[in-house]
């Protein structure tokens, strides 16, 4: 299985943990006076910091996750899905006057969404105050990158910092700036000592000016990142670092949802690279799991553990 001593320590995620409301087939057509129909609505944990860890328990990862939420009904279940998967809660921090994030989120029939997000998504914990979430870590994965608290340069360069003196791998997935000004060259300090960064596409687009994916991960390199996977949706992804390119296709899957395969994705590439696997074995992995997460609504259902991901690989690459 080529797996290393690290998978006896934790992956650590930091970042959000939310409610997603994910509705599906809506019609702008009001059809009465009050009211408006959708082919089905359903409620679902997510945050890309959750949304990881669970799918890291999934490859027998032991996860520490650090995040907060509000004492209230959002944050009760979100504390019961991290308890259902195993996964070390004790660096949640509960906030009872701030509300837990919760998202509203549209998706069409070919799985691409938007979300409404309110003003408890800018609530800014500070997991850089107290770092021992780190002890006894085998990565530190931060999700995401340049939403809060990660759009502060200070917070993430203390975290990466942190990280680096530890001898720790950092990896981090990236949003699009939405309330501030803020590009890659605030963060220039932070972005050298990242080994590898998960750009989607209108990301890479958005912090690198570039319209081909390699010109958008060329965005990220010279900032000193290690290695660039920009995520491509149903075109695959590719990975670039300062000696290799490598260009994958997607799986074809009949896509329903496309909330956390992004998350998915990360989650694959990190667990095969803790075990001391290639990159290209680890981004068809990756690929892989962010294919079936695609396949139901809801980031946590379409990847139901290791074995089923290597098998949809291998049906997929080895005939490909």
């Amino acid at each position: 299985m080529n797996r290393t001593d690290n998978d006896n320590n934790y992956i650590v995620c930091v970042g959000s943990a939310l409610v997603d409301c994910i509705v599906k087939g809506f019609d702008p057509e009001p059809i009465s006076a009050s009211g408006f129909f959708a082919a089905s609505a359903e409620l679902s944990t997510g945050g890309e910091a959750l949304n990881q860890a669970v799918a890291f328990t999934k490859m027998g990862k032991k996860v520490r996750i650090v995040c907060f939420t509000g004492e209230d009904h959002a944050g009760n279940i979100v504390d019961s899905t991290l308890k259902q998967h195993g996964i070390d809660i004790s660096f949640v921090r509960k906030v009872p006057e701030e509300h837990t994030p919760v998202a509203l989120i549209f998706t069409d029939d070919t799985g691409d969404r938007k979300s409404v997000t309110n003003s408890a998504h800018r609530y800014n914990f500070h997991p850089e105050r107290d770092m021992s979430y780190m002890d006894g870590a085998a990565a530190v994965s931060l999700g995401s990158l340049f939403r809060a608290p990660f759009d502060d340069p200070q917070v993430v360069y203390e975290i990466v910092s942190e990280a680096k003196k530890r001898g720790l791998p950092v990896y981090a997935d990236t949003k699009l700036l939405i309330l501030s000004r803020l590009s890659l060259e605030d963060f220039r300090d932070s972005l050298s000592m990242i080994d590898c960064i998960f750009p989607n596409e209108k990301e890479g687009r958005f912090y690198s000016g570039k319209d081909d994916p390699e010109g958008m991960a060329d965005g990220f390199l010279k900032y000193g990142v290690k290695s660039v996977i920009v995520k491509l949706g149903s075109e695959g992804c590719l990975y670039k670092d300062g000696e290799m390119t490598i260009r994958l296709p997607g799986l074809p899957v009949t896509a329903v949802d496309a909330t956390g395969a992004g998350d998915n994705f990360a989650a694959g590439f990190i667990s095969m690279r803790s075990e001391g696997r290639s990159i290209e074995e680890s981004l068809r992995f990756a690929n892989t799991c962010g294919a079936l997460s695609t396949t139901v609504i809801g980031s946590a259902g379409g990847v139901r553990d290791r074995s089923q991901v290597f098998e949809a690989m291998a049906a997929f690459y080895d005939r490909s």
